[in-house]
Parts: C-alpha cells; structure tokens; sequence
C-alpha cells in the first residue's frame, strides 16, 4: 500500500506535465482546426455547391461511420504502405481534425438552419451578398445555438486524445503506460491518470457552464430589424 501511495505520488506530476504539453495544446490545435473545416463543410452543404456537396456528405458519411481508432491506424500504419509517411503527431493532427470536422458539421449546420429564413430575407431586401449575410447575420446568431453542442465536442476530444498514445504520441496515457510498464502499478495508475483527465473535464464544464450563463443572459433580439450595419 504505501508502494502504491509513493508511485502515485511520484508519477502525479509526470502524467500532468505530458498533458499540459501534449494533451491540452493537441486538443486546441485539433478543436480550431476542427471547428473552421465543420463551418466551411457545413456552408457548402447547406448551399448545395456542385459535386463539393456530394464530396462533403460522403466524408462526414464516412468519418461519422467509422471507429476515431480505426481511422488513426490508417492514417499512420496504413499510408506508409502506399508511399505516404506522416509523423505520430502530425497524423494524430490530422486524423482528429477530420473526425472534429465532420462531427461539428452537422452541429453547425443544423445551428445555421435554426437561424429564421426571415433573418435570410431580410439580409437579401437590404442588399446583402450571400457572403456578407452569413457572416453578418446567420453565423453570428448560429454561434449561440452551436456553442453548448460543440463545448460537448470539446470536452469528449479531451479523452480522445488518449487514443494518440496507440500511434506513439506522448500524451498522458502513454506516459501512464510507460510508468506502469516500469512500476507493474497498473491499478494505481490508470486511476491516477483517470482521475487527472476527470479534472481537466471538470474545469472545462465549469468554463461551460459559465459561458452558457452568458449565453442566456444576452440579448437574442434578431439582428435584422433595421439595426444592421450594411
């Protein structure tokens, strides 16, 4: 038992230092990453872009379709056998953008169409080109709608990540693996590391909370009444 106590004490801050380094800032990169490929997926299917459209729903078909894992080893394992080769992280990067991607698609295109097609008419009878009227009015009102949804998303990637250390990226669960492999503590330890990803999720929810608060309290007059900016 006091073993055990001593290897939990000792590995504590191992475990949190690979996730302050690697976890959190892998989880940021990927979410940006994510959110500006989702908004511009989600655009071009609710435009109906020409073959970009069908392109766009059978990637979201896909990668909504397919296990996050699977998906990791054939970005890292399986396209080196085809002359492609990409680093741990940068195929981790790559692999967790795409699944963020087509995940937060589908939240931010059903918030998109949430927003009233008065708003739409609106935007068009004071002369608004498509552009200017996404992105002045419809987005703008869709943020609210798709923040408590993707803030989800955001939180679940932080787990996720864990499914890094399957392709050598050191974040928190392979640093664990490694410790344990070393210590043969594995009952310790992944509660330890269990236990570490329940605080960063904890902290995140609060954030969440907090936002949501703000979210509610704001004004959620339309945009469009003869208050907007052409």
């Amino acid at each position: 038992m006091e073993r055990g106590i001593r290897i939990f004490a000792a590995s504590f801050f191992p475990i949190l230092k690979s996730g302050l380094k690697m976890t959190i800032p892998l989880t940021l990169l990927v979410f940006f990453l994510g959110t500006i490929l989702a908004i511009f997926v989600a655009i071009i299917r609710i435009k109906k872009v020409k073959v970009l459209s069908q392109i766009a729903a059978i990637y979201v078909w896909i990668i909504r379709g397919t296990p996050l894992l699977v998906q990791l080893f054939i970005v890292f394992f399986g396209l080196p056998k085809i002359g492609i080769i990409i680093d741990a992280i940068p195929a981790a990067i790559f692999t967790f953008t795409l699944s963020v991607g087509a995940y937060s698609s589908e939240i931010v295109r059903s918030a998109i169409l949430s927003v009233p097609k008065g708003q739409w008419e609106a935007a068009e009878a004071l002369g608004f080109s498509y552009f200017k009227t996404m992105v002045n009015v419809i987005l703008p009102q869709a943020t609210k709608v798709a923040i408590p949804p993707l803030f989800n998303s955001f939180i679940s990637l932080v787990k996720d990540t864990s499914l890094a250390s399957t392709i050598t990226v050191t974040e928190m669960f392979l640093t664990t693996q490694r410790i344990t492999a070393r210590t043969y503590e594995p009952f310790i330890l992944y509660i330890e590391v269990g236990l570490i990803y329940l605080m960063f999720c904890t902290i995140l929810t609060l954030l969440q909370n907090k936002i949501e608060k703000k979210l509610e309290k704001s004004n959620k007059k339309p945009m469009i009444k003869g208050e907007v900016n052409v």
